[in-house]
């Protein structure tokens, strides 16, 4: 198979589900004791937070390029970007690359177009829900996105970064949370994307009020998808 390039830590708890869910889709493609080619790269978070923080986006998209061409080098035949976030900078990475960058907001669009979605809401960092560039992207494929209101979206913000991306699963923020979907429901949301890598740790997107999208599962599941399809081509 192609392997696939990881560029984790951004939080680890989402690095370590991206590493399960990719070796659990090749196993079940192919069977018996299979797993992944895989290369992580994990960088320091905390030095990504400060650059997000200041506004630093070029400085991170400099160091989010540096490691995928590292991944590059070592051998992947695609990488990842293991964070919502991060995709704000995700077209200066692809530049930096000769091979491709599966992104995770394209990858999320088109199960929803397959489902019929055209109008989730959207759970994720303040920077994913009000930078544009998740909206934008999303209305390319005719996905109009909702986000929760100002508090909401406060609220959000903290539960991942306080508490998810610090291993802390709380019930009181699973109520928030659900309550946010409630809210976006009646306001005509046709369903919900868990739009940060953290979120699946908090919520299950087969059991909220309306049909979940966990983008974390979709990134992980496309990237397997490359990995076999492109050695199946290779092979015949």
């Amino acid at each position: 198979m192609q392997t696939i390039g990881l560029i984790g830590g951004m939080s680890f708890e989402s690095s370590a589900i991206y590493y399960r869910l990719v070796n659990e889709a090749v196993r079940n493609a192919r069977g018996g004791l299979h797993s992944a080619e895989v290369i992580l790269h994990s960088v320091d978070f905390q030095s990504i937070v400060t650059l997000q923080k200041a506004g630093r986006w070029d400085a991170a998209a400099d160091r989010l390029a540096s490691v995928a061409r590292s991944l590059e080098r070592s051998g992947a035949g695609c990488v990842l970007i293991c964070t919502n976030t991060m995709h704000l900078v995700a077209d200066a990475v692809q530049a930096s690359l000769s091979v491709p960058l599966i992104n995770i907001i394209d990858e999320t669009a088109t199960v929803l177009q397959a489902k019929g979605r055209r109008r989730p809401l959207l759970l994720a960092t303040r920077y994913t829900m009000e930078h544009g560039f998740y909206a934008e992207r999303m209305a390319r494929k005719g996905i109009d996105i909702l986000v929760p209101d100002e508090a909401g979206r406060a609220d959000a913000h903290s539960i991942i970064f306080d508490e998810l991306c610090a291993g802390q699963v709380c019930d009181n923020a699973r109520t928030r949370m659900i309550a946010m979907i409630e809210k976006a429901r009646l306001q005509g949301a046709d369903s919900v994307i868990l739009g940060c890598t953290e979120i699946c740790l908090l919520l299950d997107p087969d059991a909220l009020p309306l049909p979940g999208f966990d983008s974390t599962r979709i990134h992980a599941e496309a990237a397997v998808r490359f990995s076999l399809e492109k050695a199946e081509r290779a092979a015949a």
